[in-house]
């Protein structure tokens, strides 16, 4: 019995140390790790003893009598798990889990701010790590030794939104070398500007995934929290620059195993280790990613599949919706809000509507505006430029004049964005392109005006008046195929430009000639007139 117990608990020890299970009767994994003891047991006692038995009914005999106990806690776990399940499961909770995200209707026009073009998101995942990778490259005492973490998650970092991505060990032996010291810095990348940042720390980060042993990140979470479960750990930086590693806990809200949600966070030092946890109401403001994006979309679908009760998800499927095949994230008061489309279940290419939730808050809001999702966005903007065969990133979601527009960009074969695209969602077949984003906006504005979606901006009032006078010099020349006149007059410092095609009086006047002409007051030494009489 003693062996038995030994090899168990060692057996018990590196696969808790590897696979790292909560400790928590709702964590599937945990029933894994004791029924995996209790077979260890078991199978151990049957060979110390070195039983020998004629058939089956004799091993169960001798497993009954040796094991006893291991055998009736697996066996009242297995019970446990499956009645756990039946009553956690949709057929008889669909209207919980129908609830597990509450949604408030919003108006977009007044709630998602229109964003300042110099502000508006360039970069997606994939380009912000060729560009990581390319400033890693540049660095010669980092890139022998560290390798760029291939994932980039957006944040708000100083009011700019970023894409922050962290350092790897390069193999075991440049982890050894280098464990010490820690990873000496970590990279932000601007999606504005598409500029690239090496933040070195004074202090190197001793917890990260590419940690071996016990300052795996991972590992030092559930050392720590041995009973909480979690659903994943991201990357964070606070306003002065200190790292981060935010873990999001879980709990099964519905049965055992049904109705995953999150109830909080634990914020790790990446550099000291030091935590904390957090209910989710109390997460720090600085915080931008504590709710999962994939969580968050499989909660909406059961709310859209579910709200009408089980065996209408299935028979009829009466205003049963689903988000679309992907999403995207939107910087909006100092928080990164998730995006995604919204549309029936019969698959088509149109939405219904969107939705945008606070992935610090879980804060929920629901936008209906029926128009092309976010596939057939993309599809219309590679349709504008079809002669180059340019791929188009997944869109952001954008107001522009109280319209939601997909801005996205359009990639070559190389991964290089070589232009720009807008598409009205209510009208997608209304799409403009530029090469850069001012000339997208200012050919998407001018295509909303002309199909009659938002109104011109009036000219602005300008003070004029009249001045008489002989002319004491005056010069022409040729712009944009007309021919401009120059004329000072007697006792004046300016020249007042005429437009000869507009007023053909002009092409005959000489020095010395009185004339009268109306000017722009305080437009400078270059004035543009009106030629009134000579």
């Amino acid at each position: 019995m003693l062996i038995s117990i030994l090899v168990t608990l060692v057996v018990g020890f590196i696969y808790f140390y590897i696979n790292l299970p909560a400790v928590n009767l709702h964590s599937a994994e945990f029933y894994a790790f004791v029924i995996v003891l209790c077979v260890v047991y078991c199978v151990c006692s049957l060979v110390v003893t070195g039983f020998k038995a004629t058939g089956w009914k004799d091993y169960f005999r001798h497993l009954l009598k040796k094991c006893t106990i291991p055998v009736v806690a697996a066996a009242i776990l297995m019970v446990i798990a499956l009645i756990g399940s039946i009553v956690g499961h949709v057929f008889f909770r669909a209207k919980d889990y129908a609830s597990l995200l509450p949604i408030e209707q919003g108006d977009f026009a007044s709630e998602v701010q229109e964003v300042s073009w110099e502000q508006i998101p360039k970069l997606d995942s994939n380009s912000a790590s060729a560009l990581a990778n390319k400033k890693m490259g540049e660095l010669s005492d980092l890139v022998s030794q560290f390798e760029v973490n291939t994932s980039t998650v957006q944040i708000n970092y100083q009011d700019r939104p970023v894409r922050a991505t962290f350092l790897d060990y390069g193999d075991f032996i440049k982890w050894f070398k280098n464990r010490g010291e820690g990873i000496p810095a970590y990279l932000l990348i601007d999606m504005v500007t598409q500029e690239v940042t090496v933040k070195r720390l004074e202090e190197g980060m001793k917890y990260s995934p590419s940690e071996v042993f016990n300052r795996n990140i991972y590992r030092h979470l559930r050392f720590c929290y041995p009973t909480k479960m979690f659903y994943a750990v991201n990357f964070e930086v606070d306003e002065e620059g200190t790292p981060y590693w935010c873990a999001s806990v879980v709990s099964k809200t519905i049965g055992l195993f049904g109705g995953t949600d999150i109830t909080g966070a634990v914020l790790v030092n990446a550099v000291t280790g030091e935590h904390e946890y957090y209910d989710l109401a109390d997460v720090p403001t600085w915080v931008d990613r504590v709710c999962s994006a994939d969580l968050i979309m499989q909660q909406y679908d059961y709310h859209g599949l579910y709200q009408g009760g089980f065996w209408n998800s299935i028979l009829g499927q009466s205003g049963c919706t689903e988000t679309t095949s992907g999403y995207n994230y939107i910087a909006m008061d100092d928080d990164v809000w998730m995006y995604t489309g919204v549309t029936s279940v019969a698959g088509d290419e149109s939405n219904l509507g969107f939705m945008l939730v606070n992935q610090r808050t879980k804060e929920a809001r629901y936008y209906s505006c029926a128009g092309a999702n976010e596939e057939a966005g993309m599809h219309s903007a590679q349709g504008a430029v079809q002669q180059y065969s340019y791929k188009a990133t997944f869109p952001i979601l954008l107001n522009v004049g109280g319209e939601p527009t997909y801005f996205m960009a359009l990639k070559d074969a190389s991964q290089l964005v070589k232009m720009y695209a807008m598409v009205n969602v209510s009208q997608y077949q209304l799409v403009a392109t530029g090469t850069t984003v001012e000339e997208c906006q200012a050919a998407y504005a001018e295509l909303m005006i002309k199909n009659g979606i938002a109104e011109a901006e009036p000219e602005p009032e300008v003070e004029t008046a009249v001045i008489n006078g002989a002319i004491e010099d005056i010069r022409s020349s040729v712009m944009d195929g007309d021919t401009w006149y120059f004329i000072r007059l007697e006792n004046q410092q300016v020249y007042y430009l005429i437009n000869g095609s507009e007023y053909p009086l002009a092409t005959i006047l000489n020095v010395g000639d009185r004339v009268k002409i109306t000017y722009e007051v305080g437009a400078g030494e270059l004035i543009k007139g009106i030629l009134l009489e000579r």
